[in-house]
């Protein structure tokens, strides 16, 4: 298969993964708040590509939601370059992804957050995860959680879900708080080995992280919660901020390529609070 047939269509997969997506959480508000999408561009000059970032706000279930879909190309900048697997040979790439955020109403159903992405520059991989940050500790949902991902990964390879859980509770730290932003998940990235197989596995994340959030929101979103518990979830929600202010590596790589700011810094909470 040649580079351009794997572009279309790991992006066409990303795109179809928005909409579905979109539809679940609109299923979950009873249809009776939409997203709000705009489309925007990498470079209004020439052709750069870009793409659409959704927003859901103040539903009865979610405080804010994110799903944000990207396919951009041009030039990596010379500081950037040396950072990325391939660019020191030639400076041009092609990226796409998706990126959901999801803040709760409801402060005892955690945050969550998912990423698939693919990279080309003289090299190409699969990067992405899904992680999970309660604000109330819930010992018994933590156990399904990893449960669940565990179960996925070992469909494609025994060793993935003890290696990518050890990397997601390896980069998910707030070292300057010396505490971890919730309770882990999977991360990885630069999957590079076999683009059929990886593939398969990148769209197994996505449907998974489908499965993950409808059986956690389904499960808590009638259950009584007090003020004290949002207040506790707005604390939680400003080392959340930190985090991928200070560290998120997707952040990063989105604002030093030139992409949409509101899309980027979607993940931020609508309400955050520190003490």
């Amino acid at each position: 298969m040649n580079l351009e047939t794997k572009k279309n269509i790991v992006s066409n997969w990303f795109k179809a993964l928005q909409n579905a997506i979109c539809c679940d959480v609109e299923d979950l508000e009873n249809n009776k708040i939409n997203f709000k999408a705009k489309t925007w561009k990498r470079n209004e000059k020439k052709d750069e590509g870009g793409g659409e970032y959704r927003i859901l706000k103040d539903g009865k279930v979610f405080d804010k939601v994110g799903v944000n879909f990207s396919k951009v190309y041009g030039k990596f900048p010379k500081q950037f370059q040396k950072k990325i697997p391939g660019a020191q040979k030639d400076p041009r790439f092609w990226a796409s992804g998706i990126s959901v955020v999801m803040h709760m109403k409801n402060p005892l159903i955690p945050a969550m957050h998912f990423n698939t992405r693919f990279i080309c520059t003289t090299e190409e991989w699969f990067g992405g995860g899904i992680d999970v940050t309660p604000s109330k500790k819930d010992n018994l949902e933590k156990k399904q959680f990893h449960k669940i991902l565990k179960n996925m990964c070992d469909r494609h390879n025994k060793n993935y879900y003890s290696k990518y859980k050890k990397w997601c509770d390896n980069y998910f730290y707030l070292p300057h708080r010396n505490e971890s932003r919730g309770i882990g998940g999977i991360f990885f990235d630069y999957k590079k080995k076999n683009f059929y197989n990886d593939f398969k596995f990148v769209r197994d994340v996505g449907i998974t992280f489908q499965q993950i959030f409808q059986k956690i929101i389904r499960k808590k979103r009638k259950k009584n919660w007090t003020f004290k518990d949002k207040e506790i979830q707005y604390i939680k929600r400003g080392r959340y901020t930190e985090f991928n202010l200070l560290y998120d590596r997707g952040t990063k790589f989105g604002l030093q390529t030139g992409g949409n700011i509101e899309g980027i810094l979607m993940s931020l909470p609508p309400i955050a609070k520190w003490k």
